[in-house]
């Protein structure tokens, strides 16, 4: 497999590469001036499965918020920059643990250099940004539009502006908004290159759009192999991002950990809020570290048959419902103690796992 075979890199005290394990990425949404602010969500981050964090860095006060920041944080950080070089070298001089720029929008070789200079000082990497809404007019014209074969191309150049000073701490990220673009291009650049390649679907759209076009995107990217971090972007809370890109994951078999959470569509033999106990169900398992399977049943004909697979289950009827441990019924409860008594359960597996 491709990411078996890619070059390990270095972010912070985390490895990606070489087979280690794929790590899931956001970025904050705050002003990263706002050192609070920013703290605050990165720690909701964190607690939600995010391992590298990126912020935006597009003043010198945001470079030297950097360091305060990763005072408080407990993940790699990484600083965003567009355009000014200078940005760059400050985020490096105030702690990030990697570098997001676009090579050909900084300045001229001798910029590139001082970047790349400032990064081998200090052994950052350094992630390589292309994405398809601004591919340069000459690729635009020798493809005839916007096409992989011209975002392969562009990141490649990219890459050798930064090989032409001997430096090879490096990841790659190419992004379209448009899936089966973006799926093409990455087996493209799969088989040009071993540099770690981050991956998402850019400008994706709202959680339900862009949980949709991000899991087909991903799940199609990530099943040949190809892909060492991630990051599912959306137009939203970025604690979302993290959600869904953990599913994807395991979904997979890429990440084992977390409870999954199976649920029936509901029929006309629901006779119980499903709906709402399953969103209940999905909130509650967030809070324990444990790898296994609760069903939610809506009916008690077929609930514990249907939640057999699963670790533990809860199936509804009429005001009431049951309990149920590997495929077999332990309890009958009202349907208001249903949930509770899931939560005593969980607690039992937490305590018997410690």
């Amino acid at each position: 497999m491709y990411r078996d075979h890619t070059r390990v890199i270095q972010i912070g005290d985390r490895k990606i590469g070489g087979g280690n394990p794929i790590l899931i990425q956001s970025m904050t949404n705050t002003k990263t001036e706002d050192v609070e602010a920013t703290v605050k969500q990165i720690l909701a981050l964190e607690k939600a499965g995010c391992e590298i964090i990126r912020c935006t860095v597009p003043t010198p006060e945001a470079a030297k918020a950097l360091a305060k920041i990763k005072k408080q944080i407990h993940i790699p950080l990484v600083a965003d920059i567009h355009f000014d070089y200078k940005m760059a070298i400050a985020a490096m001089e105030n702690g990030a643990d990697k570098i997001r720029i676009n090579p050909g929008n900084i300045g001229g070789a001798d910029k590139v250099k001082a970047v790349v200079d400032a990064a081998r000082e200090r052994n950052i990497p350094i992630r390589v940004g292309v994405n398809s809404g601004s591919l340069e007019k000459n690729l635009i014209q020798k493809y005839g539009g916007v096409t992989a074969e011209g975002i392969v191309e562009s990141a490649l150049d990219k890459v050798r502006m930064i090989e032409e000073f001997d430096y090879h701490q490096m990841v790659i990220s190419i992004k379209s908004s448009d899936v089966l673009m973006c799926v093409k291009a990455h087996e493209l650049l799969a088989d040009k290159t071993d540099y770690p390649l981050h991956v998402g679907i850019t400008e994706s759209g709202t959680v339900r759009s862009g949980n949709i076009k991000s899991s087909i995107g991903l799940g199609l990217i990530l099943n040949q192999g190809i892909g060492d971090t991630i990051r599912v972007s959306l137009t939203g809370d970025p604690v979302e991002e993290i959600r869904t890109a953990r599913l994807i994951l395991r979904t997979l078999g890429l990440r084992k950990g977390g409870i999954e959470v199976v649920s029936c569509p509901t029929c006309g033999r629901t006779r119980i809020d499903l709906i709402g106990l399953a969103t209940k169900v999905e909130e509650l398992v967030e809070e324990y570290p444990l790898d296994i399977k609760v069903a939610v049943m809506g009916c008690v004909v077929n609930g514990p048959g249907e939640a057999k697979e699963a670790d533990l289950g809860v199936a509804g009827g009429i005001g009431e419902g049951l309990l149920i441990r590997k495929g077999e019924i332990i309890r009958k409860l009202p349907e208001d103690q249903l949930l509770n008594a899931l939560r005593e359960e969980l607690e039992h597996w937490t305590g018997d796992k410690a």
